[in-house]
């Protein structure tokens, strides 16, 4: 998977009433093929009285899976919509799932589409986007009179700061974007003065919250 990536929080659905048709959008995070359609097939088994059950998903680290489904609408105006949502907000291994209750008025191919990716992104900007990037983990061990200089710092610049481990010695659990340690640790050093222990730990992906863009 790529360094950085986009995608949406672990799961979340919303719904809208358009035109007397209720319009409900799911959305959930998966990593593969086979987890798209396992989510796919809950969503039309728990809405198996709905009109439709259409969806779309977009997973690899290239976008290399992208299907779309109608599940009977009209051909280009549920399944590609939806699929089109989740392509212009840059987001990756990303399903959807947009169940309709037909209200008796029919919306026409414009309508349709307008209603299915309203929903979607509806959807979306309730469940969260998370950018993921992968960071490199430091241990960094003081004496506690640096702490609060420290901390503060940390807690100002672009670094995570995961955890605080209060023991003989005060050691900071750190995570730096990849690529940047080096300048880490001269950045470090000197808002240590010299006196701080780094280690090098694991390397992770972390999730940072990010405003999903309109429609």
């Amino acid at each position: 998977m790529l360094p950085c990536y986009f995608t949406v929080k672990k799961e979340g659905f919303d719904e809208i009433i358009i035109q007397k048709s209720r319009f409900i959008g799911y959305v959930k995070r998966v990593e593969t093929e086979e987890a798209a359609q396992q989510f796919i097939q809950m969503i039309k088994k728990k809405h198996h009285d709905a009109t439709h059950n259409c969806s779309a998903y977009v997973i690899g680290k290239n976008d290399q899976i992208q299907k779309a489904n109608d599940d009977g609408e009209p051909s280009g105006t549920a399944g590609v919509p939806i699929l089109e949502v989740i392509k212009k907000q840059n987001l990756k291994n990303t399903a959807i799932v947009v169940t309709r209750y037909f209200g008796g008025i029919k919306l026409g191919a414009g309508g349709l589409i307008r209603a299915y990716s309203s929903t979607a992104s509806q959807a979306i900007r309730t469940t969260g986007i998370v950018k993921r990037q992968r960071m490199q983990g430091f241990s960094i061990t003081v004496e506690y009179p640096l702490l609060g200089k420290l901390e503060n710092a940390l807690r100002k610049s672009n670094h995570i700061l995961e955890d605080i481990r209060y023991l003989d010695k005060v050691e900071l659990i750190v995570y730096v974007k990849e690529g940047n340690e080096e300048l880490f640790l001269e950045w470090i050093t000197e808002q240590s003065s010299a006196q701080a222990d780094v280690k090098q730990t694991d390397k992770k992906f972390i999730e940072i919250d990010v405003e999903s863009t309109k429609e």
